[in-house]
């Protein structure tokens, strides 16, 4: 009895760190449940039942009549779909008898996080912001200002973030280093007949869409709680993205987006 009390923790915990790898890399919470639940099962549990907010994660795991329930603090550690890949992956694994509790274990221990370089991620990000600018008839004199404005702001946000700078001032800051760039380089006499749609390009980097397509996702799905606090989430980034662009142009006098 004791044994199956100690195997049945040890599951429980795997469960809830499934679900806790998933939660804090952006999946949205109908995945959460999803895995945790097969994980569990395939690990031999009859029912695993979870409840899902904005910054815990609470499950239990049933056997025999016996349940047990672990909670775990849920902190954001950024989108990363190679985790959430990762995972998938491994409960795929275990649900085909391919890996037993300790193996799941060993995977967990030795998952992180894949990250690009930062120089690469820069340029990337200030191209496909370029890009936009173009397509809307930016010209490709408002594409260079796009891409020098949205690659400066993008390291900015990436040192920012590196140094573990609240999100709503990194966003803050990061809009206002690209409004700058933009609109003070379309006061050059090079640029003085760019459009104006550069200085909205270079912000496009801050827009939170992944946050706002869990939301409705959340809210569609039944997590109404969860959605409701992502949608605020979400929308107190693009608050601090507008102070930062308002902010920029009010300093120097820059002429609208329009």
């Amino acid at each position: 009895m004791q044994s199956d009390q100690s195997t049945q923790r040890a599951i429980t915990r795997l469960c809830i760190q499934c679900g806790l790898f998933l939660l804090q890399h952006g999946a949205e919470s109908a995945l959460v449940e999803e895995l945790s639940t097969r994980l569990g099962l395939a690990l031999g549990m009859d029912s695993v039942e979870s409840a899902i907010s904005s910054n815990a994660i609470v499950l239990t795991t049933i056997k025999d009549g016996q349940c047990l329930t672990s909670t775990r603090k849920n902190s954001d550690r950024g989108i990363n779909m190679h985790v959430v890949t990762e995972v998938q992956h491994i409960v795929i694994m275990t649900e085909h008898k391919l890996l037993d509790a300790r193996d799941v274990e060993k995977r967990f221990a030795q998952l992180k996080p894949l990250r690009y370089p930062r120089w690469l991620v820069t340029v990337m990000v200030g191209l496909s912001c370029a890009c936009f600018c173009q397509l809307n008839n930016g010209g490709w004199d408002g594409a260079l200002i796009t891409f020098c404005a949205s690659s400066v702001a993008m390291y900015v946000r990436l040192l920012m973030a590196n140094r573990h700078m609240h999100p709503q001032i990194n966003f803050c800051v990061t809009a206002f280093v690209a409004t700058t760039i933009s609109g003070l380089m379309l006061t050059l006499p090079a640029f003085a007949h760019t459009p104006t749609i550069a200085m909205a390009a270079s912000v496009l980097l801050l827009v939170p869409g992944f946050p706002l397509i869990n939301a409705v996702a959340d809210m569609f799905k039944g997590h109404i709680n969860t959605g409701l606090a992502r949608w605020a989430i979400a929308s107190l980034l693009t608050l601090a993205t507008c102070i930062g662009v308002v902010m920029s142009m009010t300093l120097w006098g820059l002429r609208g987006w329009m």
